[in-house]
């Protein structure tokens, strides 16, 4: 399936949870904001949350500094 992550397209398997994608690009999910096809996707609905051919997703890192 096609997905377009921050703007590149990438392939990945079928029946792919948000969960098994944060884990599939080794991201710390504590970390991380995830946007789905223009919304917000809250942390709690990660795992049960499939991901379809043509999903647009914006992923946004946490950092820390000051």
């Amino acid at each position: 399936m096609e997905l377009t992550i921050n703007g590149e397209q990438r392939e990945f398997r079928e029946g792919l949870s948000v969960s098994g994608l944060v884990e599939r690009l080794t991201m710390i999910p504590g970390r991380i904001a995830i946007q789905l096809n223009h919304e917000i996707l809250p942390r709690e609905e990660w795992p049960r949350t499939i991901l379809n051919t043509g999903d647009r997703l914006e992923i946004v890192h946490f950092v820390g500094g000051g």
